[in-house]
């Protein structure tokens, strides 16, 4: 398996606010749980399934766990009212082919790693901050956390903490400010383009 750090791109602390503790049965746990489940699949799928074959596995588990629509809104931050319909449309689209083809090269093998969620679960607002850790047989074992929000009456993901610190969310809007600014959307959506085909090599 590849390390998750070419996935979890770094950034900001989670926020600082007290956190309130909710028991394992809390429902944001369920989308995490999926999640996980579904790297596995694919990490075991490994070669036979291939990249394209793990990108196809994937791409249904991160539909129901993910709010990719907030999350590239997200990303994108106070431009996203710049973008044409058309172009959020497609960057919306950009960011979800990029996802996936990460976590297919990322997760593209399986050597006895497991994932394991620590039954606390803090409530952020209205957000539910869920940590993992994901430990392999060799190695130090690495510390994932999920910020959910609520979407349609389910939750979703819309960040991941690399080392339960390091927000991908907040990384991506800095590189995207950059990028708008000397390109628009386009320049985004090239961006994009870009790194979901070195994912999915």
């Amino acid at each position: 398996m590849t390390s998750p750090l070419r996935y979890v791109v770094p950034v900001a602390a989670l926020c600082c606010a007290v956190p309130l503790f909710a028991q394992a049965t809390d429902p944001a746990r369920a989308p995490v749980q999926t999640l996980d489940e579904g790297l596995l699949a694919i990490m075991k799928g490994g070669s036979t399934l291939g990249t394209q074959g793990r990108i196809a596995r994937i791409g249904p588990v991160v539909d129901q766990t993910f709010d990719i629509p907030l999350i590239t809104r997200l990303s994108v931050g106070p431009d996203w009212v710049k973008v044409a319909p058309a172009d959020q449309a497609t960057l919306v689209t950009a960011m979800r082919r990029m996802t996936l083809a990460q976590y297919a090269s990322n997760f593209s093998s399986y050597g006895g790693e497991s994932f394991s969620i620590d039954p606390r679960i803090e409530t952020r607002g209205t957000d539910k901050l869920v940590r993992t850790t994901l430990t392999a047989p060799k190695g130090d074992a690495v510390p994932i956390g999920y910020r959910l929000r609520q979407s349609g009456g389910k939750w979703k993901i819309i960040d991941v903490y690399y080392k339960n610190a390091i927000s991908q969310l907040a990384t991506r809007r800095a590189d995207f400010a950059s990028l708008f600014a000397k390109g628009g959307a386009k320049a985004l959506i090239a961006h994009l383009d870009d790194l979901a085909a070195k994912g999915g090599r």
